[in-house]
């Protein structure tokens, strides 16, 4: 497996996920302000907050994959998260993208300061929904957040 930040050329990805699913993690960070959330400022999807998230490589295993997505779009190193489920992506496939499904793992420990990546054009814990979110993942966090994705808007500082 390669350390390279993208294993495979845009057409390579593009001619693999075009014919066979395509398997990510997304990195749920809570604190009492919320859930992490960041602004995609790279496609697709960019301009909408999201959970940071990416594609697990061959022969990853699901738990590297996390710690790897969120040292690289975080800046943070995971000492301990655990699944909480998975996300499908419909609106990948009917937008003409590719067919992602994500499992989803909560960071209950970790070490480092949050400092997002150029990949992101801000950061913010959110205790209620964004209006420009990712609808498959907010229909994730509504239905995993005991009620808090419920409540109108409510962003907080900056990490």
């Amino acid at each position: 497996m390669s350390d390279h930040p993208h294993p495979l050329t845009p057409d390579e990805f593009r001619d693999i996920y075009s014919k066979v699913p395509r398997l990510t993690v997304e990195v749920v960070l809570r604190s009492p302000a919320g859930v992490l959330l960041t602004l995609r400022d790279i496609e697709p999807c960019r301009g909408l907050w999201h959970l940071p998230g990416g594609t697990v490589r061959y022969g990853e295993k699901l738990l590297d994959a996390v710690r790897r997505v969120a040292a690289r779009e975080l800046g943070i190193e995971v000492v301990a998260a655990r699944p909480l489920g998975y996300i499908e992506y419909p609106s990948h496939h009917e937008n003409g993208l590719d067919s992602p499904v994500g499992i989803a793992f909560e960071v209950v420990d970790y070490t480092g300061v949050i400092h997002p990546n150029a990949e992101a054009a801000d950061t913010r814990w959110f205790a209620g929904m964004p209006a420009a979110m990712h609808r498959e993942q907010a229909d994730f966090l509504r239905s995993h957040s005991d009620g808090a994705f419920h409540r109108p808007i409510a962003s907080q500082p900056r990490p």
